[in-house]
């Protein structure tokens, strides 16, 4: 099979992480491999921050606690050592599309590479707000941008979880 079909049939989203940080050649990898998603146009209009900082890596995930609605200690990230936020330029009308494209090639990166990934959602909400507009400011980062997700990566603390079954049904041929 095909080493690429064969990665996206075989990552699974984790939620159980190591705290040891993958190398920076790992993370540079998988961020190049998000760079090189297709976008709309060829804009290329996503921005990336690669979050290895635990102080901000902890504000980041208390953030997406509380817009979540969790009780305080529980890790939205599930321990994930590194958080890959996409951004997306708030006037490109296909910022989620480009996003979601960035998210898949650096999961598959991840997965492709021996760690784990697992998609976080409230990234949007997270950088609508003051305290998440502040951070963009603190990072050099100019503009209007929306968070389309985080991806959380590290060493998976536990089996990879097997597939489930596939749908019936979901494939139409008009041939």
């Amino acid at each position: 099979m095909n080493e690429i079909i064969k990665a996206m049939k075989e990552r699974r989203s984790i939620r159980k992480f190591k705290v040891e940080l993958p190398s920076k050649a790992d993370l540079e990898q998988i961020v190049e491999a998000g760079l090189y998603a297709a976008s709309g146009m060829g804009k290329q209009a996503t921005k990336v921050i690669v979050v290895t900082d635990k102080k901000l890596r902890d504000k980041i995930m208390e953030m997406n606690r509380k817009v979540g609605g969790w009780d305080k200690g529980f890790d939205p990230f599930y321990g994930a050592p590194v958080m890959i936020i996409v951004l997306g330029e708030l006037e490109n009308g296909n910022r989620v599309y480009d996003g979601s494209l960035v998210m898949g090639n650096l999961m598959l990166a991840a997965h492709s590479l021996g760690l784990g990934s697992i998609w976080i959602h409230r990234a949007k909400q997270e950088f609508e707000s003051d305290e998440g507009k502040e951070i963009l400011k603190e990072l050099g980062i100019e503009g209007e941008w929306e968070g389309i997700g985080h991806c959380a990566v590290g060493y998976m603390d536990c089996e990879l979880p097997p597939p489930p079954a596939r749908k019936e049904g979901r494939v139409v041929w008009a041939e």
